[in-house]
């Protein structure tokens, strides 16, 4: 996806702190492996002084935020590595779950091809904290709070409960079709079904915090893939 501009994407701005609702399949930081624009390369454009004080993945979408001073980096910062941050993220996972605040303790480590393995020996601790909001014939979306922040903790983290992202096929998912759940489906001649959502199905909903004794609480509409795809299967994958 191409940007122009940060302003389009800023959801939150005060004296210290932007935030912005990033779109899914845009780096928040410049991949050594391409040239498209990232978040950062957008922030600097628009204020010099603006600094990334956390990222996502790729193709997760939602809340990001940014500094624009350094003592508001490093305040934000440390309250990240001190887990004073609450992370709040909607999944859409494969299967049907009743989570109901559960607590996936499970320790994690990075591969030297950059993904995220279970190591319940060597690993960094990581917890993240479910609970299914609402469920489907064949899905469930569920909201998600991780505690600590390593490298893909929530998507290697529903995979383990049996409970895959959606269309996050590194860690098990599936990419989802609407032939699945609508009966009698069909696909015109010459055409190719495209799946309900084709990017791992994963939102940075809100975050919440404390700077400066002001609480701070932003949220990040669902982008039009994650709602599209909520809406077919409220339509057509219904219990």
């Amino acid at each position: 996806m191409k940007l122009r501009r940060l302003k389009d994407i800023i959801i939150y701005e005060d004296d210290n702190l932007v935030a912005v609702n990033k779109p899914a399949g845009v780096y928040s930081l410049q991949s050594r492996f391409g040239t498209n624009r990232c978040i950062q390369d957008l922030a600097e454009a628009h204020d010099p002084n603006l600094q990334l004080c956390h990222r996502l993945d790729k193709d997760t979408s939602g809340v990001l935020l940014l500094a624009k001073n350094p003592d508001t980096y490093r305040s934000v910062a440390m309250m990240f590595e001190k887990r004073e941050i609450k992370k709040t993220y909607w999944a859409i996972a494969h299967g049907r779950h009743y989570f109901e605040n559960r607590v996936i303790d499970i320790p994690l480590s990075t591969t030297s091809r950059g993904r995220a393995k279970i190591d319940r020996h060597g690993g960094k601790p990581a917890e993240t904290l479910v609970t299914a909001i609402e469920n489907f014939k064949k899905y469930t979306l569920i909201e998600c709070h991780p505690s600590s922040g390593r490298l893909h903790q929530i998507r290697i983290h529903l995979s383990s409960q049996n409970a895959p992202i959606v269309a996050d096929t590194m860690y098990g998912g599936e990419l989802p079709y609407l032939r699945d759940s609508k009966a009698n489906f069909s696909v015109g001649r010459d055409k190719e079904e495209r799946p309900m959502i084709s990017r791992t199905c994963l939102h940075a909903y809100r975050v919440s915090f404390e700077l400066n004794g002001s609480t701070i609480d932003i949220e990040a509409d669902l982008p039009k893939d994650f709602s599209v795809c909520l809406k077919l299967l409220r339509k057509y994958d219904s219990i």
